[in-house]
């Protein structure tokens, strides 16, 4: 399935929430009057100057923002050693694991946090996978006073044990999840739930571009301050914008954030890197909905899912905590099918192997999610003349990958 391309990559959702045939909300009867108030209070804060100067204002003396663009000298000197001379792309890393919390998740939480004061809503709910949105999430709350409740997986809480401790300091009730597999699709659906049951006073607070409309709209543009502060950086930097954008695809907000303001570059290729997990060929043993699965609905929207024969949704598996969910966020698919964006497996091991190298080489360790963009980077870095330009937005760091990196690789802490 190939639909047309647009006269524009930045235009959607159209007014019902769909990216071509991708999006929508597909929610229970109970919770439509909900989605509705918060399209409207999203509306209404998009005209407001004081909800944006508020923003602003916290991005910059509470978030930290701009995050640096910052050039991977090292990195792009040893991925040139082996490669074809006249060969070797520079490497510039977008550095949001800088930010206040390790990661991209800050930019959201508090967009939507301010959404759900100005709703008046008095109690916060969200969902996590590597647990940086748990962590962001429980951040904003204790910051504006207000109660929060994190969903997380079982199998999550057990491999990121620091964010687990961190949302606790932080005054979250943390909710493990049995059910499933115990990863981020499980922990959704217990939120989808506890909001069906607490609709008066509750905000849900979603981590990634995906669920109904309009949370793929939102989350997408509360964190477009990533790719609108990379134009600026690179052109200070480099005169020019860059060839070629890399950024990992779980949810997809942070690759979302990147790409949108640059969409409409037509010379700009961007690629989102997938969990391969152990391999395409393994069955269940992969994230990579988009290069395994097939259209579907879950938690609100349509979207590339990854299911069985009989349509039944399949766990997945991804040495990272925050990608392997089975699907993707509706603009994603919808980037895919126009043909746009180029979406590609890393495998565990190459993730692994990324992870690693970045370390040593320059003294910067990525959480395990980015390291997956990485690996594609690695790949694709030696293969480009040198003065080319690939740009990799650095979403989280990896301090909450730690340990679990250290039992991968056989390492007694």
């Amino acid at each position: 399935m190939t639909a047309a391309a647009p006269n524009t990559f930045r235009a959607g959702p159209d007014e019902r929430g769909f990216f071509g045939l991708f999006g929508g909300r597909f929610v229970a009867e109970t919770l439509m009057p909900l989605i509705l108030d918060l399209e409207r209070a999203y509306e209404d804060a998009k005209k407001d100057p004081a909800f944006k100067a508020e923003l602003e204002h916290l991005n910059t003396h509470y978030t930290g923002r701009p995050s640096p663009l910052y050039y991977a000298e090292r990195l792009t000197e040893h991925l040139r050693k082996d490669a074809p001379a006249g060969k070797g792309a520079k490497v510039y890393f977008k550095r949001d694991e800088l930010n206040h919390t390790g990661s991209h998740k800050i930019n959201n939480c508090l967009g939507q946090i301010l959404l759900a004061r100005r709703m008046g809503k008095t109690r916060i709910i969200a969902e996590t996978g590597a647990g940086q949105h748990g962590v962001a999430t429980a951040t904003v709350a204790a910051r504006f006073g207000l109660p929060c409740e994190i969903y997380m997986g079982a199998t999550d809480v057990e491999r990121q044990a620091p964010n687990v401790f961190r949302m606790k300091l932080l005054g979250a009730e943390l909710h493990p999840v049995t059910a499933g597999n115990g990863t981020l699709k499980d922990a959704m659906n217990e939120a989808l739930r506890d909001w069906v049951t607490n609709v008066e006073n509750t905000y849900y607070l979603i981590g990634t571009a995906a669920g109904p409309h309009p949370y793929p709209e939102l989350v997408r543009d509360f964190q477009s301050v990533i790719g609108r502060e990379a134009k600026e950086q690179m052109l200070a930097a480099e005169g020019r914008l860059p060839d070629t954008l890399v950024a990992c695809i779980g949810g997809g907000s942070n690759a979302i954030g990147l790409f949108h303001p640059f969409l409409d570059d037509k010379d700009v290729a961007i690629v989102g890197v997938e969990a391969g997990g152990h391999g395409l060929d393994v069955e269940n043993g992969h994230a990579a909905s988009m290069n395994g699965g097939r259209p579907g609905v879950l938690h609100g929207n349509r979207t590339y899912l990854l299911q069985d024969d009989d349509g039944q949704i399949l766990e997945g598996h991804s040495i990272s905590a925050g990608l392997d969910y089975p699907g993707v966020g509706p603009e994603h698919s919808w980037l895919r099918d126009t043909g746009r964006v180029e979406y590609v497996p890393a495998t565990d091991r190459e993730a692994l192997d990324a992870f690693q190298l970045l370390t040593r080489v320059e003294g910067i360790i990525p959480a395990l999610e980015p390291a997956h963009a990485l690996a594609e980077v690695v790949k694709r870095a030696p293969r480009m003349d040198r003065d080319r330009i690939i740009l990799m937005n650095l979403c989280g760091r990896g301090d909450k990958d730690v340990f679990s990196v250290a039992r991968h690789l056989g390492v007694s802490i």
